[in-house]
């Protein structure tokens, strides 16, 4: 059932209501700067088919480019002090970071040289990943079968998962508590002035019409239908992954770091269980609802690679799995950020590439600085811009997964 905004206009309209938007609506609440009125029009309030509903919620540092290394830091301080961000609200529960670090396989030596370049961006930054000898990573982690492997990295410290749908969670309702709108409803169509350089007005499924200051576009995969209503085209695509959790009939005896193996298949710890997760060979575009599985993935690809890479989970059972969506950015498959060259007023929170949920709080703050200042006042979030695309200059980096 739609449900109608209560006033004719906003300030701010977040086009989605998911990890994203909510970060957008939250840090705009949080902001002593910025008292307009905010709401946020979510077609599904379930979320049942969004990117963060199909999260693994992870973190890292394990970036080669500095400013994605700080978005991370910058996340690990926000979730471990979560109730400090959140004003102290006694609520507001404490959320540990599971910090098995992230264990990435090289089995040539130009991939372990980039691991080591980027191991020593990300020392320089403060973080804590060690560049690792086979022999190092034999020692520590005896369970992995390292017969093709030279080096690899890891981190130990900030560096895991994260119960990141409380963050969301304490997002929207700590934003409702403040005065921010959420509408069970559409956007449909925009409305440009006469020049084209700005959004107007939105007007809704129920057929209400709504002004606005400035529009968000936070609609996760969907993030063209939203932008194509202004005339603008960004490179986002849903892409679907897999996501298996396992039980090993004899479990490792210390965590499994999340891993990730030359093949692109990764693995984890998942509390008395493991997760492993991939891409699919073929990696098209899917519809917006295709959520279906592809299960010989699973016999065919996931489990004789996690059994290769680990003796010990050749004997392992699927206890559940699921498909969900990357927001893949296919122009270079980092976040598009900040406002469009021309409609000034729209501004990009898209194309994260499975990133989202780490990057959320920086992103979320960056864009509500934007929004109440009109430049970034902590991180500079600029290499994200729109304007990258258009110029046709990728923002390249070199650990995604």
């Amino acid at each position: 059932m739609t449900q109608t905004p209560v006033k004719k206009t906003y300030d701010v309209v977040i086009v989605g209501g998911a990890m994203l938007g909510s970060s957008v609506a939250w840090f705009l609440s949080d902001n002593p700067d910025f008292d307009g009125s905010v709401l946020v029009v979510e077609r599904d309030p379930t979320y049942e088919f969004t990117s963060t509903s199909h999260t693994n919620s992870c973190m890292r540092q394990q970036f080669s480019r500095e400013i994605n290394v700080r978005i991370s830091q910058f996340a690990a301080d926000f979730v471990k002090n979560f109730r400090s961000y959140m004003g102290g609200d006694e609520r507001v529960p404490n959320i540990p970071i599971q910090s098995y670090g992230y264990m990435y396989l090289a089995d040539n030596a130009e991939f372990a040289a980039t691991l080591h370049e980027s191991q020593q961006l990300q020392a320089a930054c403060g973080a804590g990943t060690k560049h690792m000898t086979r022999d190092e990573i034999a020692a520590a982690y005896p369970f992995y079968n390292l017969d093709d492997i030279i080096a690899g990295n890891h981190n130990l410290i900030d560096e895991g998962y994260f119960d990141g749908n409380t963050l969301f969670d304490w997002w929207k309702r700590s934003a409702r508590e403040r005065g921010v709108e959420y509408v069970t409803n559409e956007v449909v169509a925009m409305t440009k002035n006469a020049t084209g350089t700005r959004v107007e007005s939105v007007t809704l499924k129920s057929g209400e019409v709504i002004g606005c200051g400035t529009i968000v576009n936070a609609s996760g995969p969907r993030a063209v239908l939203t932008s194509r209503m202004a005339g603008i085209e960004i490179p986002v695509e849903p892409r679907k992954r897999y996501t298996y959790i396992f039980e090993a009939e004899k479990p490792l005896d210390r965590d499994l770091p999340l891993t990730i193996d030359p093949s692109g298949v990764h693995m984890r710890t998942d509390g008395t269980y493991y997760l492993a997760g991939c891409p699919p060979g073929e990696d098209p575009a899917v519809d917006y609802n295709d959520f279906t599985q592809d299960h010989s993935l699973w016999e065919n690809k996931v489990w004789p690679i996690l059994a290769n890479r680990i003796p010990q989970f050749e004997a392992i059972k699927l206890r559940n799995s699921w498909a969900g969506h990357y927001a893949y950015n296919t122009f270079d498959q980092n976040a598009i950020v900040g406002p469009h060259a021309e409609v000034s007023n729209f501004l990009f929170v898209n194309g994260f590439s499975g990133h989202g949920f780490q990057q959320s709080p920086a992103m979320g703050r960056g864009t509500a600085e934007w929004i109440a200042h009109g430049e970034y006042r902590t991180l500079d979030l600029t290499p994200f811009h729109f304007d990258r695309i258009v110029n046709g200059t990728r923002f390249v980096e070199k650990a995604v997964i």
